[in-house]
């Protein structure tokens, strides 16, 4: 791509800083981000120069809330099974022979913590949230975002992040693995610049072998994901789905059921 518009591309003494620049939307992806950030990824991984790739956020608030709800009436309007080509997000964030650091900055909510799960390590500031939200919205991630996250926190944790939707701290994410450090805010960027120091040190065709090494025990999940985002683009067509990105909208809470019958209910 010639130039981006809802990311950014630094490359700097061996380093490659991709940036999601949409912080009025909390760094949330629309399908044009995706297809920016899978060049960038591209271009970053395949550049002999390179020795580690750094994902973040622009701003303070936020590393990635996930999905623009905004952009999303049934569908994302791009390429890829749900109109977000996510699939080929997370395996190019894989299948790049570098390191991937997620620094995260801010809430890493809903597909920003999948982003976070996929990264190969993730430094976080202290200010940091991480969560799901899915079946708030009536969505979900089928593939790297579930069955790999198991791999990473723990089957009981990973349940207990999709089915209950709750909102951890940086040092709760550290503790259940999702992350490799967490520092003070201001100290974020030399911490991250630190780790990519030491990885730039180090071989980059070991590296490289490693990486692959540890993929290769999970590189199953892509063909679960496949599945998983053909039966999410099936979901996103009912009334329940569709009443969630309703009630996001609206600020409210979601009717997913329908209301109690009172037939019964005095006996």
């Amino acid at each position: 791509m010639a130039e981006y518009h809802d990311i950014s591309l630094d490359v700097r003494d061996g380093v490659a800083r991709i940036t999601i620049a949409r912080p009025d939307k909390y760094n949330a992806f629309r399908a044009a981000t995706c297809e920016e950030l899978i060049d960038a990824f591209t271009t970053a991984g395949w550049d002999r120069t390179v020795g580690v790739i750094v994902l973040t956020g622009a701003g303070d608030k936020a590393f990635c809330t996930g999905g623009d709800q905004s952009s999303h009436e049934g569908g994302y309007g791009g390429r890829g099974t749900i109109g977000l080509p996510l699939e080929e997000l997370h395996t190019v964030i894989r299948d790049v022979p570098k390191p991937v650091i997620a620094r995260v900055n801010g809430f890493a909510i809903g597909g920003g913590n999948v982003l976070v799960t996929c990264c190969d390590l993730a430094i976080a500031s202290d200010r940091a949230v991480f969560g799901q939200v899915g079946p708030k919205v009536g969505s979900v991630d089928p593939g790297f975002g579930t069955a790999y996250l198991a791999r990473v926190v723990g089957e009981k944790k990973a349940r207990e992040i999709w089915f209950l939707c709750r909102r951890y701290t940086a040092e709760q994410a550290l503790a259940m693995g999702l992350v490799n450090a967490v520092v003070p805010h201001q100290e974020l960027d030399a911490e991250v610049a630190r780790w990519c120091a030491e990885i730039l040190d180090l071989s980059p065709t070991a590296l490289a072998l490693a990486k692959r090494a540890f993929n290769a025990d999970s590189d199953s999940i892509r063909g679960i994901s496949a599945l998983g985002m053909q039966a999410v683009s099936l979901f996103y067509e009912t009334d329940e789905a569709k009443e969630g990105v309703a009630a996001f909208r609206a600020k409210r809470k979601p009717r997913f059921r329908p209301p109690p019958s009172d037939r019964g209910q005095d006996g």
